[in-house]
């Protein structure tokens, strides 16, 4: 059974990459709104990340932040 610390070691770098990912991917979009404007209405892909990330700055619910992000992508 690994301890926080390790579990935090063992996957740090490629979760970063993950996050940097995703801004890249919301740079990207704003760059687009920049060159042809805002959207009439907010993509609702762009609802969802939005909806994930403060999802996963709360306290986990029981069933666990996967569980909850899983639930929010299948809506």
């Amino acid at each position: 059974m690994l301890s926080p610390q390790q579990i935090v070691d063992k996957d740090f770098l490629e979760h970063r990459h993950m996050l940097i990912e995703i801004a890249a991917y919301l740079d990207r979009f704003d760059a687009a709104v920049e060159r042809v404007g805002d959207p009439v209405e907010r993509p609702h892909g762009l609802y969802l990340i939005d909806q994930a990330l403060k999802k996963l700055r709360e306290p986990a619910s029981k069933n666990g932040r996967a569980f909850d992000l899983l639930e929010l992508f299948a809506s």
